[in-house]
């Protein structure tokens, strides 16, 4: 198991799906995209896209997903996405009243009870105190992290010197 902080968005494709019983259907679809602007987002889940659409496609949302943080599993059958509401519950140093804050999650796992399993996994490593609040299965099909895109240059500093 292993977490993300990142900014994520939420996409929404609309494309014609190859279903298995050979016909084609309209479907729109939700996928999670680590990017830095709405622009990159919609650029990323396009470039993700490209392999699996043959033909014509709508971007039909965008939107900066409600969690920052997620949950990976490294299980192959954990292949459903669950949103998990946790309160955190705090002390005001100021006024010495509890205060408490709800933090949204996206856990992968494969049932309800494996993802509270894993956010129990993975929060009872933090000192926080904490309330599960909610857990419920997303229509998520899967989440694409950033992808590192390096740049080659020819750097002139390191050819080797003329004989």
């Amino acid at each position: 198991m292993r977490s993300i902080t990142s900014d994520w968005f939420e996409t929404k494709i609309r494309y014609e799906k190859t279903m298995d019983d050979g016909l084609l259907k309209k479907v729109t679809e939700l996928y999670v995209i680590d990017a830095l602007s709405f622009t990159e987002a919609e650029n990323s889940i396009i470039e993700e896209m490209s392999t699996y659409i043959s033909g014509d496609y709508k971007i039909t949302d965008i939107k900066h997903a409600p969690y920052h943080e997620i949950f990976f599993s490294d299980v192959d059958t954990d292949d459903k996405w669950y949103k998990a509401k946790l309160q955190f519950i705090t002390i005001d140093e100021k006024t010495e009243k509890e205060k408490k804050s709800n933090v949204l999650y996206l856990v992968q796992a494969k049932s309800l009870q494996g993802a509270v399993k894993y956010v129990d996994q993975v929060m009872g490593t933090t000192m926080n105190d904490y309330r599960i609040i909610s857990v419920a299965e997303t229509m998520t099909l899967d989440v694409f992290e950033h992808k590192n895109k390096l740049v080659k240059h020819a750097d002139a500093s390191n050819a080797e010197p003329e004989k």
